[in-house]
């Protein structure tokens, strides 16, 4: 159901925020947690993620048994069999549908898939899975409603045209439980999918990894063993917390900080005069981690890990607006990410210039509150963000986007001393 957020702007954040388990690490080990039927145990998972609690409801529908506990943030999964007969809707609305496959086929050999949903951010076709299942020696059709699969799990060689996480995730979870052995050629190992393989190879998979782009797997043909196994932490959200702290001129302790995959974006904030206290697992930020000159302008470049990844660039976009001067964003592996520079406009019209693959930010910016539309995850959190340090009030329209990818985000909110208002919305 649609939903809007009502913000009051210029509320000055106090208290302490603890990074979640991460959304794009927890809603793949929920689809490799199908690859078995002996119990799944999640820890650090985050329950109350939009996200993950569809991609639930949907396994629980396939046949599998989930309880979740909020208060300790874990999920226990148990499948002992899936049957795609059950399936009621195939309205998923997440972009990950296609790691649903494998599970459903090392069963019955067929497997439903709902075509992948998510965020409207430039073409995200699911051309690469079906190479990936056709590689592995199935048979896919499209059907009005859904994808079907069918076909006897092999080993074969993948070689991707582009780098993929999508495409590297749904090869890792196909070839652990495919008959022999696969190799994939142009994968893209992400932090997320770095926890994808060490819960894989707990599960018993054997895969070898070797650099950033070569993956080879051998195949048992067989379901794998349960497992036990913590969900990272989000650097996503940890970025998110620290550029609020940092724009609003509040005091937040941000707990559970990855920073061994957080370098390069840490580091960019460094070069723009930011000077965050921490220790080895949690950044402080003060009004004092800005000097009297303010935010320093800036340039950088979206690309891949372990660089600025496109879903931190809104925050980087945010972060300009209040910069002394001019700074450039440039995002050429998705440049049509750039839908929300024109809501995020708004708060201040005239600072930002948006072009195909690039974002130019004039500080420094009076932010007045206004009324916005959400257009994808990230950039949804961004206008949050933005409405908060504002004056007066704000709707963000849709704010549903933001709410899929933050655990627990107006209850962390509201730790912090700050109050907003979510109300649902007749479509």
């Amino acid at each position: 159901m649609p939903q809007d957020m009502l913000v009051k702007g210029k509320q000055v954040p106090k208290g302490k925020v603890v990074v979640s388990g991460a959304k794009n690490s927890a809603t793949r080990l929920l689809a490799a947690a199908l690859l078995t039927e002996e119990p799944v145990r999640l820890r650090n998972f985050p329950t109350q993620l939009v996200d993950a609690r569809a991609k639930i409801r949907f396994i629980q529908e396939l046949g599998a048994q989930v309880a979740i506990d909020d208060v300790e943030s874990t999920v226990e999964i148990v499948t002992a069999s899936l049957d795609h007969h059950a399936i009621r809707s195939y309205e998923l609305g997440i972009r990950t549908t296609y790691l649903l496959a494998a599970g459903q086929l090392i069963r019955n050999g067929i497997a439903h898939v709902p075509y992948p949903g998510g965020c409207k951010i430039g073409s995200r076709g699911y051309d690469l899975h079906m190479m990936v299942w056709r590689q592995l020696g199935c048979a896919v059709k499209e059907t009005q409603d859904y994808l079907i699969v069918e076909g006897k799990l092999a080993g074969g060689q993948i070689d991707f045209p582009i780098s993929t996480v999508g495409g590297t995730e749904n090869a890792l979870i196909c070839a652990a439980v495919a008959e022999g052995d696969t190799e994939i050629r142009n994968a893209y190992v992400t932090p997320e999918v770095e926890d994808l393989i060490g819960m894989l190879r707990q599960m018993g998979a054997q895969i070898e990894c070797y650099g950033n782009s070569l993956i080879r797997i051998h195949g048992r043909g067989s379901l794998l063993r349960g497992a036990s196994y913590q969900v990272m932490l989000d650097r996503i959200e940890a970025l998110t917390w620290i550029v609020y702290g940092v724009m609003s001129g509040g005091e937040i302790l941000v707990e559970g900080v990855p920073f061994e995959h957080m370098d390069v974006p840490l580091l960019h904030l460094q070069e723009a005069g930011i000077d965050l206290y921490r220790n080895s697992s949690a950044i402080y930020v003060t009004p004092d981690c800005v000097h009297g000159q303010g935010i320093q302008p800036f340039e950088l470049a979206c690309g891949t890990h372990p660089g600025v990844i496109s879903d931190m660039q809104s925050f980087y976009t945010l972060l300009g607006m209040e910069a002394n001067g001019k700074s450039r964003i440039f995002d050429y592996r998705y440049p049509e990410r750039i839908a929300y520079a024109e809501q995020l406009n708004r708060f201040s019209p005239g600072v930002i210039e948006v072009e195909h693959g690039r974002i130019t930010t004039q500080g420094v910016a009076r932010l007045q509150g206004c009324e916005v539309q959400s257009t994808d995850l990230r950039g949804s959190m961004a206008l949050v963000m933005a409405a908060l340090c504002s004056e007066g009030e704000s709707v963000i329209r849709d704010v549903q986007m933001a709410l899929r990818g933050y655990n627990d985000l107006v209850d962390k909110l509201q730790q912090l001393g700050v109050e907003v208002t979510v109300t649902d919305r007749v479509a």
